[in-house]
């Protein structure tokens, strides 16, 4: 299953020092880290999908059979569709840091917030515009 925010990593957690401004060079360069071996681990896995849908390819005689192997291989690439909307999302993170727009939110310019980037690092919306549209998406608007 994929997550939706950074999976285990040796990466200590961020503890920010005393008075240290938002997105501070070192905040940057440790969400930066984050987010390039996050998706690291998504590639890594890719390759390990190609392989194993390669090694397992097999015309199974029986029905039965086929149809289980075509369920875990579609299974298997809805994973992998849903890790490649992360890595896209862990790409414009990555953007952002670069542009200086990182942990902004893109709605309204705020702060994001330490605690919401650390818990999500792709996270481009602040929790208020978030909940307005999650909010919009339950009306169906």
């Amino acid at each position: 299953m994929v997550a939706n925010h950074a999976p285990e990593r040796d990466i200590p957690i961020y503890q920010p020092a005393a008075g240290e401004e938002y997105m501070s060079d070192a905040q940057l360069a440790h969400f930066r880290q984050v987010l390039l071996e996050w998706k690291q681990s998504l590639l890594d896995e890719v390759g390990r999908t190609v392989n194993h849908m390669q090694d397992e390819s097999t015309t199974f005689p029986d029905p039965n059979d086929r149809a289980t192997q075509e369920e875990e291989f579609s299974l298997e690439l809805r994973t992998r569709d849903r890790e490649r909307k992360l890595l896209k999302k862990i790409n414009e993170s990555l953007a952002q840091i670069e542009s200086g727009d990182y942990g902004y939110c893109e709605a309204c310019g705020v702060e994001i917030g330490l605690p919401r980037m650390l818990a999500r690092p792709t996270a481009t919306l602040c929790i208020d515009c978030k909940m307005l549209e999650e909010i919009r998406e339950k009306q169906g608007g």
